[in-house]
């Protein structure tokens, strides 16, 4: 399986704003053998994005961590933000797939400890923010964003509280989290977020074809199926956008239906008397 551009447009910066290009990657799961990955990544800078975010799950050995930082090399000279999913605190182990498709009981399963502190610093070397549990303001092209992160939820390393409340003088409000919990959710669009990014999920990893497009079976949280992957908004709620990512558990390597991905969204002024047209795919479950 070959690796996929998602490419959005969202209208949402103030009026008269210059667009942003956003390039969100999420759950790499990289291990040193990698080389089509790894080469894959190191041509994101083709893209001329003004803004990374990361939403975890960087690695999973220690080994690839030299590699991932150097194919990163050049987006790292770029504002960025991150966190981290549980994979780069835990190295995998093998599970049951099926366990996937159960209900979640809270049990997890997890190998060696990762030096997750040397991928931190690498990240963080060259002006990228580590968001976990923590909230910033950040100035891209003229545009004052605000961020907001949260650790890995699905380790319940998740509190909120810690970085709640209400925007303030910013022109966009965004949060960032790994496993898109939904109490995290929840919390975020009653702080009037604007749009939030998280991964976790691989787009379902196994999806279904379906009348023209293709379904998942789970997000492996309590995200409903439909919101697994790309960009969504329930209601007039937060937009949220889910990277379905590149890699998968070494253990479980397979996706059908569900490409290896990095997104590319571009922010647009919001004309004051026209919302944003972005749509749910109706295909995309």
């Amino acid at each position: 399986m070959g690796f996929t551009v998602r490419q959005l447009d969202l209208a949402i910066l103030p009026p008269s704003s210059a667009p942003v290009r956003v390039l969100h990657f999420s759950d790499l799961h990289l291990t040193s053998y990698r080389k089509a990955e790894l080469k894959f990544i190191a041509s994101w800078i083709d893209l001329q994005p003004d803004l990374i975010i990361s939403t975890g799950d960087h690695i999973a050995s220690e080994k690839s961590i030299p590699l991932l930082l150097s194919a990163l090399n050049p987006l790292l000279k770029i504002p960025g933000v991150y966190v981290f999913g549980s994979n780069d605190y835990y190295a995998p182990k093998f599970k049951n797939p099926i366990r996937y498709l159960l209900q979640d009981n809270g049990e997890r399963i997890h190998g060696k400890d990762l030096p997750w502190d040397q991928l931190d610093r690498g990240l963080s070397s060259q002006g990228w923010v580590n968001l976990n549990t923590r909230k910033i303001k950040m100035d891209v092209k003229g545009i004052s964003f605000e961020f907001r992160g949260t650790d890995d939820a699905h380790l319940e390393k998740d509190n909120y509280q810690l970085v709640a409340g209400k925007s303030l003088n910013s022109d966009i409000a965004v949060g960032v989290t790994h496993a898109p919990y939904a109490r995290i959710l929840n919390a975020m669009e009653d702080d009037g977020l604007d749009l939030i990014f998280a991964g976790h999920t691989h787009g379902g990893q196994i999806r279904l074809p379906w009348f023209g497009g293709s379904r998942s079976l789970t997000t492996n949280c309590d995200l409903p199926n439909w919101r697994s992957r790309g960009l969504t908004q329930s209601g007039n709620k937060t937009w949220l956008h889910v990277s379905a990512g590149l890699g998968s558990n070494p253990f479980t390597p397979f996706r059908l239906f569900s490409p290896k991905e990095v997104s590319l969204i571009t922010l647009k002024a919001l004309n004051q008397h026209q919302p944003s047209t972005q749509k749910v795919p109706s295909n995309e479950f």
